[in-house]
Order: structure tokens, then sequence, then C-alpha cells
């Protein structure tokens, strides 16, 4: 055994001895796995950190979150619009009703968004804001990243003040700076209106929803003075479930609520739509699984060129050492530590490979997650997924090669040329 260690030992020096010499075919050798692994990897990192990002962004708009709406979010195939057109739109009292008689509901929110406004400040402004106009538990169902001041007083909600609170977005381009802009007035619509918070930047979202950067979040009564909500705001209640409490049955208590409220008979379909987030979560799983699949098959072909370039050197190496082939086995190496041999040096040639390769993807994924909003994510899962790959072609390819060694006949090994 202790023999054996010691050939298998020598056989590495050898390996690695032979890589220096041979350095452009080591170069050659290793540039071919090098792009099979970094392509590998790389379709597997982004489909991974898409999946992420965009359950990051699903989470964010509340996964335990139903959104009563006149429309229903569109599905597949297609869209039957003039269906729910004549449908009524949510009103503000039905915020109270459903607060008061939906027991599974935690935080219950009305709101409006509009579009197109413009924020004035002196002689500047910023056109193609959106107005959010809020219930005060608005904060409590979505999360808003205010790095400086606060959300709205419970009093400020109640009596319509004019405050708000400015997405990363607008307060960078009026004020510059997020503590220069705590406490200014702006205009919005020729009102006048203080800012009372700033929000993180955050970037789009991978999957749509509101754009928080380029908002202005303010307080639902102090919004329905500037616009009517029914003709211009597509007003909806976002209604958030307790804890250990199911979003069907959620779902069934406002749906009880709701047509009551419509005075629905039992024969009538709903004339409201309650959309949730995790109906979308769920068709995640199989699109993903097939990205997956398709980017791992393109990648493999990368994959399969670097380890036909690891055979092809293998069969030259053992080609140049066939005499010493033949004297390891006049004096006694057994036919597997041959084997062990060039399979060592397969092995080791596609590790350096797959570890360049590697490095390449990290180095990528820095540089786009700091110069961009989509963050790629680099887990320990595909790299010790990259090791065992190089590994594995190593493996594969060098296995006819080495047998093919071991195989040798000692006696015509030695006379070679």
């Amino acid at each position: 055994m202790i023999a054996t260690l010691k050939i298998l030992w020598n056989s590495l020096k050898m390996a690695v001895q032979e890589l220096r010499v041979n350095k452009l075919r080591t170069f050659l050798s290793l540039l071919g796995i090098t792009i099979g692994i970094f392509c590998i990897i790389s379709v597997f990192t982004l489909t991974s950190s898409l999946e992420r990002n965009v359950r990051n962004s699903l989470s964010e708009l509340g996964d335990d979150v139903i959104y009563v709406q006149k429309w229903p979010w569109g599905g597949g195939g297609e869209y039957p619009w003039w269906k729910y057109m004549n449908r009524p739109e949510p009103e503000y009292k039905e915020l109270k009703l459903i607060q008061e008689k939906v027991q599974g509901a935690s935080f219950v929110s009305f709101d409006f968004d509009v579009s197109g406004r413009r924020l004035e400040l002196g002689d500047d402004y910023m056109d193609g804001v959106t107005m959010m106009a809020v219930t005060h538990d608005f904060d409590q169902i979505q999360q808003l990243a205010i790095i400086d001041g606060r959300y709205f007083a419970n009093s400020e909600s109640n009596s319509g003040t004019p405050v708000g609170i400015l997405g990363a977005t607008i307060w960078e381009g009026l004020f510059g700076s997020a503590e220069a802009a705590l406490g200014k007035t702006v205009k919005l619509m020729g009102r006048d209106v203080k800012v009372v918070g700033v929000m993180k930047k955050k970037g789009e979202s991978m999957i749509g929803g509101p754009n928080y950067d380029n908002a202005i979040i303010i307080p639902y009564k102090f919004g329905r003075t500037l616009v009517d909500e029914r003709r211009n705001g597509s007003p909806y209640m976002l209604v958030k479930a307790k804890p250990n409490v199911s979003l069907d049955q959620l779902k069934d208590e406002i749906r009880s609520v709701m047509r009551a409220a419509h005075r629905l008979r039992p024969t009538e379909e709903d004339d409201f739509a309650m959309n949730e987030i995790t109906s979308a979560n769920e068709n995640l799983n199989s699109i993903f699984s097939a990205i997956n699949l398709g980017g791992g098959l393109i990648a493999i072909f990368a994959l399969l060129v670097g380890g036909f370039g690891i055979a092809n050197i293998m069969f030259v190496t053992v080609k140049e050492r066939t005499n010493i082939i033949g004297l390891k086995k006049a004096i006694g190496a057994k036919r597997q530590v041959i084997l062990m041999e060039f399979l060592l040096e397969a092995v080791m040639l596609c590790l350096i490979g797959g570890i360049i390769g590697l490095l390449l993807v990290v180095m990528l994924a820095t540089i786009i997650s700091a110069t961009s909003s989509f963050q790629l994510y680099m887990t320990a899962g595909n790299i010790i997924f990259g090791l065992s790959l190089s590994a594995g072609v190593g493996m594969i390819s060098g296995f006819i090669p080495a047998y093919s060694a071991s195989k040798l006949d000692p006696v015509v090994a030695i006379r070679s040329n």
C-alpha cells in the first residue's frame, strides 16, 4: 500500500512537471475546460439569481396579501377584458367593512396610484412622477425602506395632512441628498407638500409592481382632494392575513363581505377580483426548471469541447511517455497504478481549469452586482457543483487514454520511440 502511494505521489509530481514544461499545451488544455465550466456555471448562476430576484420581488409585494381590485391579473391565454369592464371600482367605505368583519385580516389598506404627475421645487421640477395615495396601514403591508425621516402619523392620515415620502429618484433629482430633502416643501398638482420621509433606492422590480423610486407617497385623504380616484386612480385594497391564517381562508372571508356589500345573489358571479402573489409564485417552479434545463443543455456543449480537448492531450501524453510506462511496468508497477497516474493528471488539469472558470464567474458576478440593480448570487452549491463537474469531466476524458496506457506491454513500450 505504501509503495503504491509513493508511486502515485511520484506520478503526481511528474504530471505537475509535465504541465510546467509544456506550458502552451497546458494553456490550450485549460482554456477549453475553463470556458466550459465558465459557461455552465454562468448559466446556473444567472438562472438561480434571476429566480431569487423574482421571488424576492414577489415576497416584497406580499405573499400573505390579497389585492382586492376591479381587474384580475392576467394569466395564460386570452384575457376577457370585456367581462370585467363594467365592474365597479372598490370604494373607500368597503375598507371599514373588511376591517370590522374579516377576522383573518391583520391589516387593511385602501390605496390608489396616479402616474404622470409633476413635482416642483422652486424653478426645478420632475415630470412623470407617480402619486401613491395610501391609508395608514399601508406600511404594515408593504415594505417601505425609509432611510431618513418617518412614515405618516395616525393623525396625519386621518386628517389628510399634506405630507409626503419621496422615492430615491425624486430626492436625488431635486435635492441631491436624502438629508437635504427632509423637512422641505414641494408642490404636487399646485399644492404644498412637506417631505417627512425619504426612501432607499430600490431599482426596477423584476416583475413590475410599484416603482417606489419614482413615487411620492401621500395620505389617502389628502390624495383624494387632488384626484378623483374612481375616475383616474383605479383604487384597490390590500388585505394582509394574520399569522397562521391561510390565503384561502382569508379569501373566503373577503368574498363573503364583498358579496354582501355589493348585494350579489347566490347565482351571480363575483364583481370584484381577489389577486394574490402566490398564484404567480407557484408558476415559477415549472418556468425556472425549464430555463435551467435549456440553459444546462446549451452550456454542456461547451463543456464537451473542453472534455474532448483534455482527452486529446492525454492521448498525446501517453504517446510521449510510452518508454517510461514500459520501464515502470518492467520494475513492477501494476496496471491500476498506471491507470491512476494518468487519471490523476487528467483530473488535475480539469480542476485547475474549473477553478479558473469559477473565479471568472465570481469576478463577473461581483462586477454586475456592483454596477446594476440586478444581484448575481454565487452560491456554495454552484461552486461545489463546478468543482465536482470538473473532476468528473477529468475522470471521463482521461479514462480511455489512461486505460490504454495501463494495457501497454512493457517490452513493446520500452522499445518504442
